[in-house]
């Protein structure tokens, strides 16, 4: 089988497309044929080194496939050879086949897109956890999300006005302004890009405060980081939760008298971790996503595509932030 692989740390250009043996099905696993693989931001620190765990090379990136099932390993329960799958994995989604545990695998509809359903599990999966498990979340309440035209960012404009919050859109261009507004984002603030000096970050602070009022984001939700995140903080409502969700423009580093004088909480958001806690639970979270969907309440946006020779593209283009939606890898 042709796979998109990691054989040295590198960047999205040191990928290489390779032969590698076809994976068999173990017990309790299933071989999936994929047909769409979604690109997140932790593939760009997972080929270079930089990501909380380090898989053996060669390996593939890519941990958000949607295919069909070509073999059934034994003491698998309820799957079929020709069944629609989606399935989150550590690794391993740019190639054209995948063993996948089958407590890591969902059906898929037969009315939906293998591409969008590459879109769903992972960013809506960790942003519905966010806003209901570690947010808390209410009706009424005021949702901020920072980077919102990305793919988790789109995912939380949806799922807040799915959840009944009011959500205020925080992006880096007025094209990625009108994709919040076309996802259901109630007001858009277009910021400028980091880095910024004290003034620039008090500035910022009070354009988020603006469009906010004066009570300020019950709920913030952050997959950026960086220089944005200690404005965002001072925007916080009294008794607020600041929901960490990822990195993209650096690991910052907020001045905690802000929680004190706010009494708000900072809460982290690992997703991979919830469900490896708590599969039950996130059985729910993902029965609740797909009803969501099947209801057209969540929409998931593949902005771009690219083919798996051109998978390091993908990712580039992902740590470039020119996406708009969702990067989806498509295997023929």
């Amino acid at each position: 089988m042709k796979a998109l692989v990691s054989k040295t740390p590198g960047g999205p250009d040191s990928l290489e497309l390779v032969e590698l043996p076809k994976p068999d099905a173990a017990a309790n696993e299933l071989v999936v044929r994929i047909h769409a693989c979604g690109v997140n931001f932790p593939d760009s620190l997972v080929i270079e080194d930089r990501y909380q765990f380090k898989p053996p090379r060669p390996f593939a990136p890519g941990s958000e496939i949607a295919g069909v099932v070509e073999k059934v390993g034994e003491n698998t329960s309820g799957w079929e050879v020709g069944d629609r799958v989606v399935a989150t994995v550590p690794h391993g989604g740019f190639a054209e086949y995948i063993s996948v545990p089958e407590n890591l695998a969902f059906p898929l509809p037969a009315d939906k897109d293998f591409n969008q359903a590459s879109a769903l599990l992972l960013v809506y999966g960790t942003t519905y956890h966010a806003l209901a498990d570690r947010g808390n979340l209410k009706p009424g309440e005021t949702l901020l999300v920072l980077g919102a035209a990305g793919g988790v960012g789109l995912a939380a404009i949806e799922l807040g006005k799915a959840m009944g919050a009011r959500v205020v859109a925080a992006v880096s261009s007025e094209d990625k302004a009108q994709a919040a507004k076309d996802a259901g984002a109630d007001d858009t603030i277009v910021y400028a890009r980091q880095p910024f000096d004290k003034a620039q970050s008090k500035e910022l602070a009070k354009q988020f405060k603006d469009v906010l009022g004066s009570n300020g984001a019950d709920v913030i939700y952050d997959p950026v980081g960086g220089d944005y995140c200690e404005p965002a903080l001072r925007a916080c409502a009294w008794e607020g939760r600041y929901l960490v969700i990822g990195f993209a423009a650096g690991i910052p580093s907020p001045p905690l008298n802000l929680t004190l004088l706010k009494g708000c909480d900072i809460r982290g958001v690992f997703w991979g971790a919830f469900t490896a806690r708590s599969p039950e639970k996130n059985l729910a979270n993902v029965n609740e996503l797909m009803r969501l969907w099947g209801e057209g309440k969540i929409n998931p946006k593949v902005g771009k595509t690219w083919p798996l020779e051109k998978g390091g593209d993908a990712i580039q283009w992902l740590v470039d932030r020119k996406a708009i939606g969702k990067v989806v890898v498509t295997i023929d």
